[in-house]
């Protein structure tokens, strides 16, 4: 056999280990989108997922100053966006300021830039703490009774009804009885301290009953 034989059979030798080594074009189209060639070769460019945008509508506001209430805080944070729901907490017996409250915008791209805005901000000497509370956090009765105009507790005028109320002939005695065991014991701590004072006797624990007593039918 002469030499180009031999060359010619090493050639068609070559050609055939190629072929049954080679992945079939079939095969290499059936493939997902995310197939990755072997080491060595150009990687696909993969598409880039864009973050999930946050939709935190509600802003938690502490360090609220003094004579800063639910219209000024409506006038002053209106100016960012629209405001669907405002609330200070309250003392609910003094009806006075807790110093915190929440609001709620209409736009979560609003929201994020008043807590970006707002945190730290210097108001009346108070710096403003203002941070978004995710959606999932916010409780189901947050907004119970934002509504309604705030009606300060009258302390006096309770405690006035609470004394002029009419009593049964049982409460009086039990009332008397109260300020006997008070007096009482005021006596003794002044004799302990030797002091020789007479106590005026307290009017109306003889009487059998007050002017402003509720019998029973």
């Amino acid at each position: 056999m002469g030499a180009k034989a031999k060359k010619a059979m090493k050639k068609s030798l070559k050609k055939a280990t190629a072929a049954t080594n080679s992945p079939s074009p079939s095969i290499i189209k059936s493939e997902g989108p995310d197939y990755l060639p072997l080491e060595g070769g150009p990687a696909r460019n993969l598409p880039q997922q864009k973050p999930l945008e946050s939709a935190a509508t509600v802003l938690y506001i502490g360090r609220i100053p003094h004579g800063f209430y639910e219209k000024e805080m409506e006038g002053f944070f209106g100016q960012f966006g629209t405001i669907k729901r405002l609330k200070i907490a309250r003392n609910k017996k003094t009806g006075k300021s807790r110093h915190f409250g929440f609001i709620e915008f209409q736009s979560p791209e609003v929201a994020k830039v008043v807590a970006e805005t707002m945190h730290n901000y210097l108001l009346f000497e108070h710096l403003l703490q203002v941070h978004l509370i995710p959606a999932e956090e916010v409780h189901p009765q947050l907004w119970r009774g934002f509504s309604h105009k705030h009606k300060p507790v009258d302390s006096v005028q309770v405690e006035r009804e609470r004394h002029d109320k009419e009593r049964t002939l049982e409460e009086y005695n039990k009332l008397v009885g109260k300020i006997m065991k008070r007096d009482n014991k005021r006596r003794k701590r002044m004799e302990a301290a030797g002091i020789d004072y007479e106590c005026p006797a307290i009017v109306g624990n003889i009487q059998p009953a007050p002017k402003k007593i509720k019998f029973e039918d």
